[in-house]
């Protein structure tokens, strides 16, 4: 098992990890998802950006272990309050992924947490990710209700 980014590397996050990070963030946004007619949170894959670090011929993508970035993409849809104008939320769990670390943020400038590949995350870790995720939702929320009264 090579510390590299690699199909082997990556399968694991996406398989995995991201699974986790969302059961955590669904957690920390239960009495808020109510609030809103549709939420979806779904795991995605950048299959378009190239690796400028390493060019290759090969199609992007997870089995070929040359994606760019993996992450959450969450949204709530259709907030619904008398007296406020309908409005949406959308958030990103970026994993930026370099050649033997990936870092985690909610864009890829931004990052909250760097690992190693294969390197183990703490229940923790885990905990501290979803709550700063969902403290950006609530946030982002919580401007909208006030730009509407």
């Amino acid at each position: 098992m090579a510390d590299t980014k690699d199909k082997d590397s990556i399968k694991p996050l996406y398989d995995q990890l991201l699974p986790q990070l969302a059961d955590k963030l669904y957690q920390q946004l239960t009495e808020v998802v109510p609030l809103f007619d549709d939420f979806s949170l779904e795991r995605v894959a950048d299959t378009w950006t190239k690796d400028r670090d390493n060019p290759s011929d090969k199609p992007i993508s997870l089995e070929n272990g040359n994606v760019a970035q993996i992450g959450l993409k969450l949204q709530l849809l259709g907030f619904q309050r008398a007296g406020v104008t309908s409005f949406d939320i959308a958030k990103d769990l970026v994993l930026k992924l370099e050649h033997t670390t990936y870092s985690v943020g909610p864009d890829k400038n931004t990052t909250w947490v760097e690992k190693r590949y294969f390197q183990p995350w703490t229940p923790q870790e885990l905990d501290d990710v979803a709550e700063r995720l969902a403290s950006e939702v609530i946030d982002a929320i919580t401007e909208q209700l006030r730009q509407n009264s």
